[in-house]
């Protein structure tokens, strides 16, 4: 540490500390552009020039280190004509178009206009002015003579998106910034350039003319998509959700949010938003009231329970539901008898877990890992926020290796960050290559190993890596949850990371996968599983916020394996699921209803509705508390979300994480040789823009160049546009 003078006051930085970094300690403001907390320091705005005491000239905050005893003026008149100077410059080509911009009433131009600017110009040549760009559905960058080129966004697409799709070209008054890999920006995290653009240049084109930042409220959210659980500060106009921007939590998602979280909020305010319940009769969809839908289901599951019996009852429910609605649910379904209830619907090994699979370590400890395996995961596109971490990581000299399916899914390009080694095998040969590096430790260190394999140059370059290093981690991801192994798959990471000290973890999909296991959204003694129950175990059947044919291993093989039911009852915020359907009851999506989401790590986020719901649309859990009354089952008499939420937590009411001791990545399975290469079927997992109904329904994510090329992973066939009900109808 050492101490610096600023403004009169002592200041102790850790040296090599920049005068900015003290300002920002100290609570100093010091005007900016080009200089962001997260983002290398480029020095190219000049804004945040400063008074040093013996520099012969004005020096920038961002790009000047401390050294003992320095003495800074930040509003000395050397500071503050330095910085009036600098402002004349960055207006002098910038068009005067305040009261039709975008980011009118949050631009950092605008506001550090009024401190530094001059009441009037001294230029009286012609301004510049630059062409626009059509870059894609995402981001606007047709006012570009707007840019003061502070090359935020470039740094962040070469330092945190990983891939420079924008650059600076040509030079002085002519510099322009515009795409350079390609026409388009493509980036999964694209959309955070638009939140460090200091001024009108890159703005939001789903959210374009739509509203002013003034007359938006502002309420806090969590996103209901991956299990990073991102903090999300929704933007409202008119009890209707305008825009979604982060808010920073440094545990979580940092400052950023990924593309899916940020416009998704379009499918909220769609014509294919279910309004009010609905039956089928006679081959036709008619619109009732709650009444009726809610007693001709507790009527139907009457019948079926005397009829069939209580395990033709069963609950296909989403890893995307909040914490209440999954505890309600299994709740229902075990009060009627039931232990036939599941969330996993992509997944091909049911073997039951000794624990909560989580990700074994903390988000956060991402960024500073120093060796990686990563099996069965498209990172970068499965969880956006957190390959960005393990981009921070490879920064900073992390090792990174991979087991994949594809030469497509292990490159450089596709993880948008440097590989240290890469292992392409089939999936159902994911455990032999497992073993293989299990073998090639055990050779280092001459001890057994579980099962029997090669150990090849690759297989010891992994073995190698993981035995170097402090902070280690084996991540298991999207594919090897779905794996028809996972438990043996599992079974050799976890023998690995135990002789090399690394963490072993799971990814999980979504934002209530380690939700969902807390609450035991699994079935109980004797019951079916989401692929036994897919298959057409049960006559009666509720889908909870899920469409099965998107949504599950079956894909568009739902329809046969329903058929079989007597009642078919979807609650969804959406006309899903209309082809088999009898009962459509339209749930809150995320944004209309309080709850809770557990992300990866086992963080527990509550989140309030951030406004009504639309139509007659009601929250889950409240539908599945009056349809449990109506049914007369005991133990539903919560009055709020909160009051189901502290049902479930039990006498750990105030606890920020789920228990230590049910988070368990320890798998019971033993070992089999033949189970090394026996699992040949492909596990299914979602494209970046097809993992849940909201994404799905996002017009513009669907205009993407990831979404124009998704398939699904069991049929090998794109999903079309969603049918309407006069189509099912007919």
């Amino acid at each position: 540490m050492i101490e610096i003078e600023l403004d009169g006051k002592k200041v102790d930085i850790v040296e090599g500390s920049m005068i900015m970094h003290a300002a920002d300690k100290a609570g100093t403001y010091i005007p900016h552009f080009c200089y962001h907390k997260k983002l290398s320091i480029a020095a190219n705005c000049r804004m945040c020039l400063v008074d040093v005491e013996k520099a012969p000239k004005p020096m920038p905050a961002c790009a000047t280190p401390v050294t003992q005893g320095m003495i800074v003026r930040t509003k000395s008149e050397k500071a503050i004509k330095a910085q009036q100077s600098v402002m004349e410059f960055l207006l002098i080509n910038h068009p005067l178009d305040c009261p039709i911009c975008d980011q009118g009433g949050e631009c950092q131009l605008q506001d550090l206009a009024v401190g530094y600017g001059g009441s009037s110009s001294r230029y009286e040549e012609e301004k510049r002015v630059v062409f626009h760009k059509d870059v894609g559905p995402l981001i606007s960058m047709e006012e570009m003579s707007r840019c003061i080129h502070c090359t935020r966004c470039v740094r962040f697409g070469q330092e945190v998106a990983g891939v420079m799709e924008l650059g600076m070209i040509h030079r002085g008054e002519h510099s322009e910034i515009t795409t350079v890999l390609g026409e388009t920006v493509d980036s999964e995290l694209s959309g955070n350039m638009i939140d460090i653009c200091p001024v009108g240049a890159l703005t939001s084109k789903p959210f374009r003319y739509s509203a002013r930042t003034w007359e938006l409220s502002r309420r806090k959210s969590v996103s209901p998509h991956d299990s990073t659980g991102a903090n999300l500060i929704v933007q409202v106009k008119n009890n209707q959700v305008m825009r979604v921007v982060p808010l920073e939590n440094e545990d979580v998602n940092e400052c950023w949010i990924a593309d899916r979280d940020r416009f998704s909020y379009e499918s909220l305010n769609s014509d294919e938003r279910l309004t009010q319940p609905m039956l089928k009769q006679g081959g036709q969809w008619q619109a009732v009231d709650w009444q009726t839908a809610l007693e001709y289901v507790a009527n139907g599951l009457r019948q079926i329970k005397t009829d069939h019996g209580a395990s033709a009852i069963g609950a296909l429910v989403s890893p995307h539901s909040t914490v209440e609605e999954l505890a309600l649910a299994g709740a229902l379904v075990r009060g009627l008898g039931s232990e036939n209830i599941d969330y996993r619907l992509r997944a091909a090994d049911f073997t039951p877990a000794g624990g909560i699979r989580w990700l074994g370590t903390s988000i956060a400890s991402l960024s500073n890992l120093q060796r990686v395996l990563v099996v069965g995961s498209n990172l970068r596109k499965d969880h956006p926020l957190f390959a960005q971490r393990i981009r921070q990581a490879v920064r900073k000299g992390a090792a990174v290796s991979v087991i994949a399916s594809s030469t497509e899914l292990a490159t450089r390009d596709a993880w948008a960050m440097s590989l240290a080694g890469v292992t392409t095998v089939a999936a159902g040969g994911w455990a032999q290559a497992l073993a293989d590096v299990a073998t090639a430790i055990g050779a280092e260190k001459g001890v057994s190993v579980p099962a029997e394999g090669n150990a090849s140059a690759q297989a010891k370059a992994f073995a190698q890596s993981l035995l170097g290093g402090e902070r280690k981690a084996i991540l298991l991801g999207n594919a090897a949850a779905h794996h028809a192994e996972a438990s043996q798959l599992l079974a050799l990471a976890q023998w690995i990371g135990e002789q090399t000290g690394a963490s072993v973890g799971f990814l999980t999909e979504a934002a209530n996968t380690v939700g969902a296991q807390w609450v035991d959204a699994l079935p109980g003694q004797g019951g079916l599983n989401a692929a036994q129950m897919l298959s057409g175990g049960l006559k009666a059947v509720l889908l909870l916020n899920n469409e099965p044919e998107f949504d599950s291993a079956v894909g568009e093989r739902t329809a046969a394996g329903l058929e079989h039911a007597q009642m078919v009852v979807t609650l969804s915020p959406f006309k899903a699921n209309l082809a088999f359907s009898d009962v459509l009851l339209p749930i809150a999506p995320f944004s209309e209803t309080p709850g809770t989401f557990v992300n990866a790590e086992g963080r527990i986020q509550s989140f309030h509705a951030v406004v009504k719901p639309r139509g007659e649309a009601r929250p889950a859990w409240k539908v599945l508390r009056v349809l449990a009354n109506l049914l007369g089952l005991p133990g539903f008499d919560f009055e709020t979300a909160q009051e189901v939420l502290a049902h479930v937590r039990g006498t750990d009411s105030i606890a920020t994480h789920v228990s230590a001791e049910r988070l368990s990545n320890v798998s019971t399975t033993a070992i089999a040789a033949s189970a090394l290469t026996d699992a040949s079927a492909t596990p299914v997992t979602a494209s970046i823009y097809q993992l849940d109904g909201l994404t799905r329904r996002a017009t513009s994510l669907q205009l993407t160049a990831d979404a124009r090329g998704a398939v699904h992973a069991a049929t090998g066939v794109r999903p079309g546009p969603h049918p309407s009900l006069e189509e099912v109808a007919a």
